[in-house]
């Protein structure tokens, strides 16, 4: 299996070298995602909303990858207040419920924007 790089188009992925995702050995790694809409670079103020956008993101590389969010492996969420984590978790419980990756919440102190309060990070296999 050859490494390959994949995009979403996102300035951050060119202005700060990293790829949305890297597929390399049989496996989909996704990058710390955060709850832009991408195509018109707004952000919801509630992180259940951000947590939403993520998951259609994530979910796209993905697809695009040849992989899908059912063949999730692990996820790292990171909150920037513990108050996010109930919303963030229950967003996350229907997206993973019958999939159940290892996991793990994590409450950091800050995100690269003030207004991004949640960001995930996704491995899964390919198909």
């Amino acid at each position: 299996m050859t490494r390959r790089l994949i995009s979403t188009g996102s300035p951050f992925e060119t202005a700060y070298g990293y790829s949305r995702a890297v597929i390399d050995g049989g496996f989909v790694f996704v990058a710390g995602t955060t709850g832009y809409d991408y195509a018109t670079m707004t952000m919801p103020d509630l992180p259940a909303d951000q947590a939403r956008n993520i998951f259609r993101t994530i979910g796209g590389v993905l697809r695009e990858a040849g992989s899908d969010l059912e063949l999730a492996v692990r996820a790292q969420y990171f909150v920037t207040d513990r108050a996010y984590c109930e919303p963030v978790l229950r967003v996350c419980g229907e997206v993973f419920g019958a999939i159940r990756p290892a996991a793990g919440i994590y409450v950091v102190s800050g995100l690269l924007d003030p207004a991004m309060k949640v960001e995930i990070e996704v491995t899964a296999r390919l198909r």
